[in-house]
Formats: C-alpha cells, structure tokens, sequence
C-alpha cells in the first residue's frame, strides 16, 4: 500500500487539468511550485525561467549550427579540387545561415512560454521575424557576391562585367527586405505596400535616376562590349587615364597611372567620347610615331667621298650601289646633267638617312615587321624638317616599349651626324656663350 501526500501543489494540479506538465510552461511551474518561498511568486517566476531557458537553447542551437553544421561543410570543401566552393566561404554564406538557428528556437518555444503576455509575445515574434529577413538578406547577398566572385574567375569577366547587374540584385534585395519589414511591423500584407507604391513611382523614378540610368549604360556596354576589367582608357572629361578597375551600377572606377583612382559615371561611357587602348593590346605591336627635326641648313647633295664613306655602312650598302645606278642611268639621258648638280638628279643625305632608318627599322628585332614601318618626311617648319618614325614595338607593356622607343632614337640622335646632318635644336645660353667668346 502506497500513501501519497497531498501537498498543496499536487491539488491545486489536480484540481486545474491545465497545470499537468505537457508543455515547457507546465514543466517548470511544476518545478517553481516545489521550491520553498518562491511558489507565491509563480506568476512571474514561470515564465522568466522558461523565456531564460528558451534563451540558453537558443544559445545551444546556435553553437551546434555554427561548430557541427558550418564547421563540417568548411571541411568538407576544403577537401574539394575545385575553389570555386571556396568562395562561399570566404563570403560567410553558411555562417550567416547559422544565425537562423536561435531565431527559430526563439520562435517556436517562446509564444508558448509566455502565453500569458500576448502583447509581449507578439512584439517577440515580430522581432525574431524581422531579424530572419534581415539574416535571409544577408545571405542572399552573400550568394550573390559569392556569384559574383565566382564569375571573376573566368576571362569572360573581362569583357563582360557583370558588376551592375549584381549591384542591381542587391537593390532589389533591399528592397524587398524594407517592404517585407515594414509590413511586419504594421501588421499588413506586402502586396498592399506595393500596390501603394504604384502611387509613387514618379518619386520612385527621381530618387532612383542614377541607378536607372547606370544600370541602362551598363546593358549597353556588356552587350557592345564596349569596355572591360582591365582595359586602358583615356576620358579627359574627367582627368582619367588608366586601366578600369571596376564596372559598377552607378560609376567606373578607373586606376590612373599616377596611382590615383578616378570615378566616372557609368552612363558618361555612353554619352561622352573617350579612348580605348583595348585595340592596341590585343594587336601585335605598340606604336611608335615620333620625329627627329633635323637643321635645313646640314642638308645637302652627296659627293663622291660622303657616297664612299656611307657604302660602308652594312644597312644601306645595296642602297647606295642600286641608288647610284639608277641615277647614273637616267642623268645619262640629260645632256647637261654633270655641268651642274642642280642639273639631274642627286643623292642627299638627308634621303640617304631616311633610307638608313628603314634599313635600321626592318632589322631590329624588337619591331613588329607584320606591321607597318614607315619613315617620312613632314611639312617643315620653324623648328627645321621633322622626319617621322612610324612602327610598331613587339612589346606592348609600358616599361619595355618606352626602353625600345628610347633605344631607338638614342641610336638614331647619335649617327645623324655620319650622315653630316645636325638635329635641330633651339638656342640655348651655353650657344650664345660660345658666340659671345668668338
């Protein structure tokens, strides 16, 4: 025979079915009613342990989401070849989605364990609703930079950027994470706020110009291909000269030369003019086109010593010999032509030297002969006769090409003088010195 006693707990459970222990509430009413001095206070003593507990598990499902579910999908992509899963890491998807964890324990334990404070209940879920849209958003915006990442490993990147449209889904994820918020506190439905933005499109459409007319600008450039990640450009309209470091929804982030970054509005590269140097990277040389201005008062024709003394140089040796025959030819045909050197036709040193540089040019090994090779002569001027070097470096880096361009004309200053011509230069104070001593 079993004798129980009734303690006052135990017929007041008896006597209120509610109070059988089937839920949390229950349970620890039933625990709070056991210790001494503070039943009288199971009113508030109830639900303060229970909504304390509901909290330590809360804190319990967040640990094991973040050590047991993150941390085993970290391993297991780490024991992949491929990196492209590295940058879900790398962006915190899977930490952020951890986060989701005490929010839903939050959510499906505390309404039950205050019960008895449905206003407090109800400001409870409407924040833990409002804090997992916000972590939701966060996660879509992370598979989104995750995305984006990805599709910057590939050299499709370069000339399609796809950086505004990404940008484009952020806003709209924004957007949406507002709209559903504001709903949540007001208590209405989200399709009621969008049918009341219909209203305010007009507003909608000023507040949002920019980004409009960005996100236009950057279809147009996608789809024409007009510019890329890591293309050189020159916009003088904005001061920018150098290589596009990011194609955004609104600007262009351009890293000049000087190592100073320029942002230009994005619809600027539809709207204004600006030079692409794309064409010259991806062709076979970097061009050259520079000129010696050379004095008018050193050129001259070529007698039979300055003839003799230039078949010796290797370049132009066939030159001179095939020149001088076809000369020889035709001034036989004049019958005054060895009375004058006006009379006939003549070599001059200045031609002999055009001539030299064309030689030089076709066998230098460091100009693209695929190319063009051109050596002229300009409208002479005041600063004597410019003789244009136009070619093409096989090197297009800007280092190597300017030590070829300079090599060149180092060459090209230096032997003028064998072929007895004088590069042109403006009097300096040293030049009325000498003429003062003399």
């Amino acid at each position: 025979m079993v004798v129980v006693s009734c303690t006052p707990s135990l017929i007041a459970s008896r006597a209120n079915p509610k109070r059988t222990p089937k839920n949390m509430n229950q349970i620890i009413t039933s625990w709070v009613d056991k210790i001494p001095n503070v039943s009288e206070h199971a009113h508030w003593a109830d639900p303060t342990i229970a909504a304390a507990l509901v909290l330590l598990l809360a804190a319990i499902a967040y640990v094991v989401a973040n050590r047991v579910f993150v941390y085993s999908i970290h391993k297991l992509f780490a024991k992949t070849k491929s990196d492209l899963d590295d940058v879900l890491i790398h962006r915190r998807v899977f930490e952020r989605l951890a986060y989701l964890a005490p929010s839903w324990v939050i959510y499906q334990l505390m309404p039950t364990t205050l019960q008895d404070y449905p206003v407090l209940v109800g400001f409870i879920t409407t924040a833990i609703e409002t804090y997992s849209v916000i972590v939701l958003a966060l996660v879509v915006i992370s598979v989104i930079d995750s995305l984006l990442d990805m599709y910057g490993s590939f050299s499709v990147s370069k000339r399609i950027p796809i950086q505004g449209f990404a940008q484009v889904a952020k806003l709209i994820t924004y957007f949406f994470t507002i709209i559903i918020i504001v709903s949540l506190v007001i208590g209405e439905s989200p399709l009621k706020l969008f049918a009341g933005l219909g209203a305010m499109t007009a507003v909608l459409m000023l507040v949002f110009k920019d980004p409009i007319l960005g996100f236009v600008a950057g279809i147009q450039l996608s789809y024409n291909n007009i510019v890329g990640i890591g293309d050189w450009v020159e916009i003088p309209q904005h001061n920018a000269d150098g290589d596009i470091m990011e194609i955004g929804l609104t600007t262009v982030k351009v890293r000049n030369f000087d190592k100073t970054i320029t942002t230009v509005p994005t619809q600027s590269l539809i709207n204004e003019s600006f030079k692409n140097w794309r064409g010259m990277q991806e062709s076979g040389g970097r061009r050259i086109k520079r000129s010696i201005f050379l004095d008018v008062n050193s050129i001259g024709f070529c007698n039979e010593e300055r003839l003799a003394r230039f078949s010796k140089i290797d370049y132009i040796k066939e030159y001179i010999a095939s020149k001088r025959t076809e000369l020889d030819q035709y001034n036989a045909t004049q019958a005054h032509a060895q009375e004058s050197l006006v009379n006939g036709r003549r070599i001059t040193n200045v031609g002999t030297f055009r001539a030299y540089i064309v030689a030089y040019l076709k066998n230098h090994p460091q100009i693209n002969q695929s190319l063009t090779v051109l050596v002229r002569q300009l409208a002479p001027s005041e600063a004597g006769l410019p003789i244009e070097i136009y070619a093409f470096s096989s090197e297009k880096d800007w280092i190597k090409y300017e030590a070829i361009q300079a090599d060149i004309f180092d060459h090209l200053f230096a032997v003028a003088k064998e072929f007895d011509l004088r590069v042109f230069q403006k009097p300096s104070g040293s030049d009325f010195a000498q003429i003062t001593k003399s």
